[in-house]
């Protein structure tokens, strides 16, 4: 009887376990859901869902960069100098990349244009890192190409490249950027901070292999960098360009360099350089041809100067322009050296010294100024100190101050040795001539020009346009500087040839050739300076290489800007016609 009822009682306990699990395993179930829907949908409450919550987005999204547009440099019309264009940048993680196959890799060695051999290379450098670039500013298209093999670990970016429409054209003066499009050099460098803007950041997911998948949000937007307006008129930067090339090629220069200047606004209206290289594709360039000498180098301007000693002794007030000076007999002593013209010019006034450009006839002119005098014309001009045009590495120039000036060194400062300027100097000093005493600011940015109304007056208008009519003299047929005539337009301008130093001091067969003058003389608009280096062929003489330049530019100019063709007096013609030609030389 016992053992029927212990029979009885086993299957009701057997009922009692089964329905136990089965509600334990109901309750574990339903937690589990509860928990996964504080994990993923619930108002998060709790720490530690907080943290797992953390952990799983640590695993799929992620922060990128968003690369910020470089802003454009136009000249002053809005032509295009210097654009960024977007391009792909194909980067790998070699943790991922390197479970490819022999057969993957190829394929992607092909899609990126390199030798399945160079690529296994650097794969190996970088075996132990979780980035390395594949290939840096690719075209969209070539890009997809290679994503299109689908290997993990290979990623792409957006980037944006730099691109120079002019070319050559504006090298020295643009400058360049580098492969992660920051300035290198020229106002691409000066201007960085305005041009580069700022970059973005977003959020994306990305699955297993690295790829995105979704975008989330976008934390920071991208600021573009702002424009930068040039004064730059490409129409004049193009004819500089193109005639200075030539004249460098048919010379056999080493190197030549020409500056414009509005002379109503003091605006850098051109500067040319050459050598030049191609910005686009800098591949073999030399770093002597990056270098913008139109404001980089400095140079003694020899003959140039002359003009501004002249000046110096009309200020005294006891010189004029036709003060008589006896330049006999064609040769000047003093201690040490001995200084010569080509020809014996006998008693000429102070305008045909410049006319002849006669050593003999300004080193006796100097010889009756004081130094400091003629020092501190030459300063008001804007000689010895940098233009303030915000270029890297702009040359100041040197204007030696002396307690005692020997007798030498005074008749050399006066004709253009023993000091040095840049060519942007030496163009703003003859605007002051041009502009009948008033210097005007030089400016690069269009934004920064200056009017009429910042000019400052540095010299008497009236000394001005007597040396403006002796700088006449020069382009007429007795002139040293003949062929810098621009026909229907009265030129102003003065030559200059000066010798190089070399090992030992002055070489008697290196020169450098210069022109420095504004047109249209009586109501001036631009003024230029053209230099041409180490010529290497018979010519040398400023009146032979570099006055061409100048008078080919500017007769183009003159039609670019339109600027009317003035009424030159049959007097004044026939004036310079009687003009003595013996002679000339620089």
């Amino acid at each position: 009887m016992g053992a029927v009822k212990k029979q009885q009682q086993q299957p009701g306990i057997a009922r009692w376990r089964f329905a136990l699990v089965a509600g334990l395993l109901c309750l574990l179930a339903v937690a589990l859901v509860v928990h996964l829907a504080g994990l993923q949908v619930l108002p998060e409450q709790d720490k530690g869902y907080r943290f797992l919550q953390d952990q799983g987005r640590a695993r799929t999204i992620r922060t990128e960069e968003i690369a910020a547009y470089r802003g454009s440099i136009v000249d002053r019309n809005g032509e295009l100098l210097a654009v960024s264009t977007p391009v792909q940048t194909i980067w790998a993680n070699p943790q991922l990349l390197k479970e490819a196959s022999a057969e993957e890799l190829r394929a992607l060695a092909a899609a990126l244009g390199t030798a399945p051999a160079r690529l296994a290379k650097r794969l190996e450098k970088y075996r132990n890192k979780g980035f390395m670039y594949l290939q840096r500013h690719m075209t969209p298209e070539a890009a997809r190409k290679v994503l299109s093999l689908d290997l993990a670990g290979v990623y792409s970016k957006k980037e944006y490249r730099r691109f120079y429409p002019a070319g050559e054209v504006t090298a020295q003066l643009l400058g360049f950027t580098n492969i992660d499009d920051r300035g290198q050099e020229g106002l691409e460098l000066a201007y960085e901070q305005s041009l580069a803007g700022e970059s973005g950041k977003r959020q994306v997911v990305k699955d297993l292999k690295g790829r995105t998948v979704q975008d989330l949000a976008v934390k920071q937007e991208a600021r573009p960098g702002r424009d930068l307006q040039l004064t730059i008129d490409m129409r004049l930067q193009y004819l500089a360009y193109r005639e200075l090339k030539k004249a460098v090629a048919e010379n056999g220069a080493a190197s030549g360099f020409m500056v414009i200047l509005d002379t109503h606004s003091g605006e850098v209206l051109a500067m040319a350089n050459q050598p030049s290289f191609n910005p686009n594709n800098r591949e073999g360039v030399k770093a002597a041809a990056m270098r913008n000498r139109a404001l980089i180098d400095q140079f003694e301007p020899g003959s140039t100067i002359k003009p501004l000693t002249a000046l110096a002794a009309l200020e005294t007030g006891r010189y004029q322009p036709h003060t008589p000076i006896n330049t006999s007999p064609g040769y000047i002593r003093l201690p040490g050296k001995t200084l010569v013209d080509p020809v014996d010019y006998g008693q000429i006034d102070l305008t045909k010294v410049i006319t002849k450009s006669s050593q003999v006839g300004i080193t006796k002119v100097a010889m009756d100024l004081e130094p400091d005098a003629l020092r501190e014309l030459f300063y008001r001009l804007g000689l010895g100190e940098a233009v303030g045009s915000g270029f890297p590495g702009e040359a100041p120039g040197i204007l030696p101050t002396r307690d005692r000036w020997h007798p030498i060194e005074l008749a050399n400062f006066a004709f253009g040795y023993g000091l040095t300027v840049n060519a942007v100097q030496l163009a703003q000093a003859y605007s002051v001539v041009a502009n009948a005493g008033l210097k005007r600011p030089v400016s690069l940015i269009l934004d920064q020009g200056k009017s009429r109304a910042d000019a400052e007056r540095v010299v008497e208008a009236g000394l001005a346009r007597d040396v403006t009519a002796m700088l006449e003299t020069v382009i007429g047929p007795g002139g040293t500087g003949k062929l810098a005539g621009v026909e229907g337009y009265r030129v102003a301008g003065k030559t200059g040839t000066v010798h190089k130093v070399g090992s030992d001091g002055y070489a008697d067969n290196r020169y450098r050739s210069v022109f420095a003058g504004f047109v249209p003389a009586q109501d001036p608009r631009l003024a230029a300076v053209v230099v041409i280096d180490d010529p290497s062929h018979a010519k040398y003489y400023g009146g032979e290489v570099a006055a061409p330049v100048f008078g080919k530019v500017m007769t183009g100019a003159m039609r670019l800007l339109q600027v009317p063709p003035e009424q030159i007096a049959p007097a004044e013609q026939q004036l310079a016609t009687q003009l003595d030609e013996r002679g000339t030389t620089s």
